[in-house]
């Protein structure tokens, strides 16, 4: 079995979601008393919160840049990054440490083609919301994303931020994910969500829509242990 970096911390309660689900299915898949090949970069997110917030972002990129470049040192054959909000710096972090980097969006894309699904709902962090790198990246992939109207992306963020990153989940915040759903189906046409903060799956897990749902996290846990157990660099 290959050696695959996890770039985490982003929060901690999603990377070790993360944890739990790459060790599972790689248990399911090989059997027995198997477990994944991990090495783990935990960034400090309290202070990497604050720079969000402040909309600065240079500390951030440098410091996953360095994580990254320790991760390959470590003996890492590729990479994944365990938030959907750190890949604006993709690119970045897949030059400096010189590894494959295996693309949230991407393998949600490709998850979106198999339920034959191209007007997704994205619900996410404000800047994944707001930002090109990650609807860009969907449109690609010949999909259509929606986002929230601005009200509904600010308490987006704030369930995040003020509680899902902070291990607290509520039934009121998970309604209003859902009502956040149900609305931009009837007013934009919706035919699927992307669940584009990791944590959202464990808040609003993709039964609960009424339209065919990705969850980022699972998607990209699947892909990660397809690398692991492919015989493919």
């Amino acid at each position: 079995m290959k050696l695959l970096g996890v770039l985490g911390g982003m929060s901690w309660e999603s990377t070790a979601h993360y944890y739990r689900l790459i060790n599972r299915m790689v248990r399911e898949r090989v059997g027995g008393q198997s477990s994944a090949r991990l090495a783990l970069w935990s960034v400090d997110f309290g202070p990497m919160a604050k720079r969000i917030g402040a909309d600065d972002w240079e500390p951030i990129r440098t410091e996953l840049m360095d994580a990254s470049k320790r991760l390959a040192d470590a003996g890492a054959g590729a990479l994944v990054i365990a938030t959907n909000t750190m890949h604006r710096f993709a690119d970045d972090i897949e030059a400096a440490s010189g590894l494959r980097l295996i693309h949230i969006a991407d393998v949600t894309a490709k998850a979106l083609a198999r339920l034959k699904v191209r007007r997704p709902l994205v619900l996410a962090t404000r800047p994944t919301m707001e930002t090109d790198f990650y609807l860009d990246r969907l449109r690609a992939h010949g999909l259509d994303p929606v986002i929230p109207e601005p009200g509904e992306r600010l308490a987006l963020n704030a369930i995040i931020f003020d509680e899902l990153v902070q291990g607290v989940f509520t039934d009121a915040s998970r309604d209003y994910v859902l009502d956040a759903a149900k609305t931009a189906w009837a007013r934009d046409s919706i035919d699927s969500v992307i669940l584009g903060c990791t944590e959202f799956g464990l808040l609003t897990p993709p039964e609960l829509f009424r339209t065919p749902a990705v969850d980022t996290t699972e998607a990209h846990c699947e892909a990660a242990v397809d690398w692991l157990l492919s015989p493919d660099p």
